[in-house]
């Protein structure tokens, strides 16, 4: 008789456990790993750290399967006679390129030589794990067309390599049956100079670019970790990267203008009681009408009714717009009357 199962079980843990150490996401930099992607506006908004995006502890058990399969994949490579490079050896780590004044960057998996197809060339490396149906899609249309983003990565990356790369290994498995891909290819410098000064762009840019489409239901918009930002009334993150007074600086650092100071990787995570929204990432669902040095007043577009941020008595700061999910309680005279009159704050539970 089968052994009825309990709330707390030990696969549950497993998977809760994944999800407790997961961290916040944020990367420091622009990733060559996404700059593949179609939507320049998702990419803006992954940049400036907008959602914090919790994965359920399945997906990221899956993502550690593809880390876990590269030592495989070296190993095989080194079998066929190969030489390969895992780390740099000039530093000892992984093998990294940047660009954008430290702002845009990413690490592959190695460098290799010896391959029977031309085995006096060095290649870049890129290692994958797929499911069946994308394997079958990538085997019969080669990965420019299977897999735009990886094409796409491995041309930046050897495009930014010093000394330049000019060839690429893609090694790819299909996870349900262990069958092996492998494709060789050619840098084409026009495409890591356009990529390169497309994140250029992205980076420098003081409000969100375009998105790649207007319906909320389209499927790339749908299943953006932006949606509810970008197609609903979600207000982002609260962080220094979402503040109007920070800006990107050389060597990958950002500086505050209203604390006239760098702004430690650490500090830039939590931000500080000051925060001001940059007023373009609630334009969903309020556009600015006037402002002050540190408030903004803004018009609900809903509704017409006007509502004040900052961190005066009776403004409304970053926080607590963020946990009002019906915005129109932002302009309610009942709320606003005993914020005023106690000098109270909104939170979330």
């Amino acid at each position: 008789m089968e052994i009825p199962e309990s709330e707390q079980t030990t696969i549950k843990a497993i998977v809760k456990h994944y999800e407790a150490h997961q961290g916040d996401g944020f990367r420091a930099h622009l990733g060559g790993s996404l700059i593949g992607r179609p939507c320049d506006r998702a990419l803006w908004y992954t940049f400036r750290w907008c959602t914090d995006v919790k994965h359920p502890g399945q997906l990221l058990r899956l993502f550690q399967t593809g880390h876990l399969a590269e030592e495989r994949f070296v190993t095989d490579l080194r079998n066929v006679g190969i030489k390969i490079f895992e780390t740099d050896p000039a530093t000892g780590e992984q093998f990294r390129v940047s660009a954008c004044n430290g702002h845009f960057g990413g690490s592959f998996d190695g460098v290799g030589q010896g391959f029977i197809e031309a085995p006096k060339t060095w290649h870049l490396i890129e290692m994958k794990t797929h499911n069946e149906k994308s394997f079958n899609n990538l085997v019969k249309k080669g990965v420019e067309v299977a897999k735009p983003e990886h094409f796409i990565q491995m041309q930046v990356y050897m495009y930014l390599a010093n000394p330049q790369l000019t060839r690429a290994f893609y090694i790819a498995v299909n996870k349900n049956t262990d069958e092996l891909y492998g494709e060789r290819i050619r840098l084409d410098p026009a495409i890591g100079k356009a990529t390169v000064e497309r994140a250029d762009c992205i980076i420098a840019s003081d409000r969100p670019l375009n998105k790649i489409s207007d319906d909320p239901s389209w499927y790339l918009c749908k299943f953006c970790d932006h949606h509810s930002i970008c197609h609903g009334q979600e207000a982002p993150a609260v962080n220094c990267r979402t503040c109007l007074h920070s800006t990107p600086i050389d060597s990958g650092e950002w500086h505050c203008s209203r604390h006239d100071m760098e702004i430690p990787e650490p500090v830039q995570k939590t931000g500080c009681e000051l925060h001001l929204y940059n007023p373009y990432l609630l334009e969903q669902f309020a556009e600015p009408i006037d402002s002050g040095e540190f408030w903004i007043r803004y018009r609900l577009k809903t509704t017409g009714e006007e509502f004040m941020t900052g961190t005066d008595k009776g403004q409304f700061s970053s926080n607590e717009i963020q946990a009002v999910e019906d915005k129109s309680l932002l302009t309610d005279e009942k709320l606003t009357g005993l914020k005023k009159q106690f000098d109270g704050t909104i939170q979330q539970y």
